[in-house]
């Protein structure tokens, strides 16, 4: 269930489209120190981010699944990801789900806790938790690579 209220709304930065929400995405990730790769989203049709709450949504077309090969991790994006935003950390995460084993779970939290261990970790609602390199959710930047 959405918590996109009127005032949210009225307050925030809204845009449309897949390609200006995948550059807004991506912009908003470095802005609050995450990497770059955290949503790898597909046909976004809409986002928004409401600085004053630290609100965030991204509604896609369909659900997506994800595998983020470099630690082997499934992971599940509704249709509608929702959150809440500040330096280092992502709150009250919705919409999002990992496979464990042979469960999906949720997730509700991602935070680097000391950008020098160059960890970031996950954490579900129940408490668990799990770290990994945050270099397995970094896309290369094509436009610094240059062509040989």
């Amino acid at each position: 269930m959405s918590k996109l209220t009127e005032e949210i709304k009225s307050r925030a930065e809204i845009y449309h489209g897949d390609e200006v929400c995948q550059v807004k995405s991506k912009e908003l990730l470095k802005e609050i120190a995450l990497p770059n790769g955290l949503l790898p989203l597909k046909d976004i049709e809409e986002c928004g981010y409401d600085r004053e709450s630290g609100y965030v949504w991204l509604k896609q077309k369909k659900s997506y699944t994800h595998k983020f090969d470099k630690i082997g991790k499934l992971v599940s994006y509704a249709n509608e990801v929702t959150a809440l935003v500040e330096k280092g950390k992502i709150k009250k995460l919705s919409g999002v789900k990992t496979k464990e084993l042979l469960l999906w779970i949720s997730l509700n939290e991602i935070f680097v806790e000391d950008p020098s261990t160059g960890n970031i970790t996950f954490k579900t609602p129940s408490g668990l938790y799990r770290s990994f390199p945050v270099s397995a959710f970094e896309i290369e930047d094509k436009s610094n690579v240059k062509e040989i």
